[in-house]
């Protein structure tokens, strides 16, 4: 295991150290390892208090990043982390996106095109059928599907899009080793061994499926995504929590109208009064998020360069018409300058990018 992705792992197991505390001590010493060796007096003068350098002191003590790799060889589990290439970048500029994300499968470039499909535990036979039929359009369409992988309404859009052939990303309220609910085991083997999506977590291995692990995990269902539909959901469903992280992330809200008999259509119906998008059909979602050649954007996305740091770094100056610096690209991407200069390099030399002046690049057309 690299040093910088032990030492991410580490600061992911001390307790109270968040995302934005964290960013905070990189500001502060530049580098994660660097963050992770300071002593005591260092980390409260970097704005910790004394409780969490106390935690953090002891989780150092405690941690052995051998044996976690170990653990996650074991499963055949990634890591993915703010510095890594391979980060999700539409998650990447989310407000609490998570430091680190352990993988099981494969995020791949073609999930920049996601949808979270997201509603109750308790569906009805309507929201079975309107769920199926969704998620498969969606799947047939080439977007992936992204969901909690919990019972309802989350396992059925999971299904619905391997069967269809196409991807799907699961997001955990527990650690990759601790599967829940557990009669979904067979659907994460589907999705990682057939190769047609990933299950994520942004909990250290062992953290066991607690409720209060689960809200928090939605932020990076909508963060994923273009958009959330939301299919079936009573009044304070948590499927109503990625519906406000979606509004915070700036991502689009649909719902599927239901009867105003049933309570599991009350809250869907109540965000449709509150200007969610209506859905009756695929083509909804499509049409509002101009997703309409998303297949021929997947192909296109399929024939960038294999090397991950190549495509974030080309992603990145597709981004603006004008020439980008060094500087600029680094910043955005969170890649380390070095890397970036180097990258460029080896990308002008393939004919991927062209210097139009000092350190100023733009993509070959």
């Amino acid at each position: 295991m690299h040093d910088t992705t032990a030492a991410y792992i580490g600061f992911n197991l001390v307790k109270g150290l968040g995302p934005v505390r964290l960013r905070r001590l990189l500001d502060v010493f530049g580098a994660a390892t660097t963050a992770w060796a300071a002593p005591a007096a260092a980390l409260i003068a970097a704005g910790l208090d004394a409780k969490t350098v106390a935690s953090l002191v002891a989780t150092r003590q405690s941690y052995d990043p051998a044996a976690v790799a170990a653990q996650l060889a074991a499963l055949g589990a990634s890591v993915l982390t703010w510095e890594s290439p391979g980060y999700p970048e539409r998650l990447r500029p989310v407000d609490g996106a998570p430091p680190v994300l352990y993988v099981l499968g494969e995020i791949t470039p073609a999930d920049d095109w996601a949808i979270g499909v997201v509603g109750t535990r308790q569906v009805t036979g309507y929201g079975r059928e309107v769920t199926a039929r969704l998620a498969a359009d969606l799947a047939r369409s080439k977007v992936t599907v992204v969901s909690g992988l919990a019972r309802g309404v989350d396992t059925l859009a999971h299904s619905a899009a391997l069967e269809a052939g196409g991807r799907t990303i699961a997001v955990l309220g527990s650690g990759l080793d601790q599967l829940y609910p557990p009669e979904n085991r067979a659907l994460v083997r589907r999705i990682v061994d057939g190769g047609q999506g990933a299950v994520i977590s942004d909990y250290p291995l062992g953290t066991r499926p607690d409720a209060v692990n689960f809200p928090p995990r939605n932020r990076i269902i909508s963060g994923l995504s273009l958009g959330v539909l939301i299919v079936e959901a009573a009044p304070g469903s948590g499927a109503l929590i990625t519906h406000r992280f979606a509004l915070e992330q700036g991502r689009e809200v649909f719902a599927v109208p239901g009867s105003i008999f049933n309570p599991q259509s009350a809250g869907t119906n109540d965000l449709l009064k509150q200007g969610a998008k209506c859905v009756t059909g695929v083509d909804d979602i499509l049409e509002e998020l101009q997703m309409g050649l998303v297949a021929e954007h997947v192909d296109a996305v399929l024939a960038l360069p294999e090397d991950p740091t190549e495509r974030t770094v080309l992603a990145w100056l597709q981004q603006d018409a004008d020439p980008q610096h060094i500087d600029t690209i680094a910043r955005g991407s969170g890649l380390p300058v070095h890397t970036v200069s180097s990258t460029l390099t080896l990308m002008e030399l393939k004919g991927l990018v062209r210097q139009v002046g000092a350190l100023q690049y733009v993509p070959v057309r």
